[in-house]
């Protein structure tokens, strides 16, 4: 009696074992692919950008560009960056980093690790420097688009002959800009820790100590801020009708608080706003009102009936 042959066992096939790693290759070649085309778009798009601020009138320079951040990330490193705008504003940093997800180009984060310095037309160069000052700048389709500053720790110098800079040093440092509804834009400033320079009433609210000062606007028709230059864009909001709707305003400092809301207030002659607000001066412990009464800013002055306050806030 014979025995029918047993079939030999087939060998393995090694196609399993092979496709996982030629779908990991095909991956990476498509991420770098993909990494570095987007890499070359930002260069193309930044470059044309700068060209045509170039021929707006706008001086944007930088020393070095670099380009990281593979495969997830975009990372663009300024050495020496510096943008001046036609009326004299500018602004620059000796190193800025920015970065942003592939997959979120339209949120940058930015950092300027050595600080920045601040032009200002008719008042020199100040030098902000700071432990931590960081950016964040999204939403470019809105109307203001949305922005956020912060800093840590801030110092602010004037160069030798410059105008007085109205911060000397503060602990934080906050400003947020936010489209809203009904073409409106919402501005917040805070400052804490302040050494600030103010003259009249606030001034002797503060006592020469460190202080807070707040200011919570809404500014309407922000779809006509636009301009070849900073001047031009308020002016050309002005005549669309733009105004400021104060929220809350604060200054705290010493033992009392001076605060204020109203408006509407516009631009007047030489960029400074001009309108009604209600103030009221308080204690910084128990909020009892010491006196309170409407601010007039007219003629480029702030007063309070006949008690002035200081020079009206200027935008440009």
């Amino acid at each position: 009696m014979t025995l029918p042959e047993a079939e030999r066992p087939r060998k393995p096939r090694r196609r399993g074992l092979f496709l996982p790693w030629l779908l990991a290759l095909l991956l990476v070649v498509g991420l770098s692919g993909g990494w570095f085309w987007l890499r070359g778009e930002s260069v193309r798009r930044m470059d044309a950008s700068v060209e045509q601020l170039r021929e707006q009138g706008y001086d944007v320079v930088w020393r070095k560009r670099t380009i990281t951040g593979f495969p997830f990330r975009l990372n663009v490193t300024l050495d020496g960056a510096r943008i001046a705008e036609p009326s004299g504003w500018a602004i620059a940093a000796p190193l800025l980093k920015s970065e942003a997800y592939v997959y979120r180009l339209d949120h940058w984060v930015m950092v300027a690790p050595e600080g920045v310095t601040l032009t200002r037309p008719d008042g020199g160069p100040v030098t902000v420097r700071a432990r931590a000052l960081r950016a964040s700048l999204s939403s470019f389709d809105e109307h203001p688009p949305r922005l956020s500053v912060e800093g840590v720790d801030l110092t602010f110098e004037t160069a030798p002959g410059g105008k007085p800079y109205p911060v000397e040093s503060a602990s934080g440092l906050e400003l947020h800009l936010r489209a809203g509804p009904q073409d409106q834009g919402g501005v917040l400033f805070k400052v804490d820790g302040a050494r600030l320079r103010l003259e009249g009433l606030p001034a002797r609210v503060v006592q020469g100590k460190p202080a807070s000062m707040m200011w919570d606007l809404t500014l309407s028709r922000m779809s006509a801020f636009r301009g070849r230059d900073w001047p031009g864009a308020v002016r050309n909001w002005r005549d669309a009708g733009g105004f400021i709707t104060v929220r809350a305003a604060e200054v705290r400092g010493g033992e009392a608080v001076l605060s204020g809301k109203g408006g509407p207030l516009t631009v007047g002659p030489g960029g400074r706003l001009q309108g009604d607000l209600e103030a009221t001066l308080s204690g910084a412990d128990d909020g009892t009102p010491a006196f309170s009464g409407d601010v007039e800013l007219s003629g480029g002055e702030a007063r309070i009936g006949p008690l002035p306050l200081g020079p009206s806030p200027r935008l440009y």
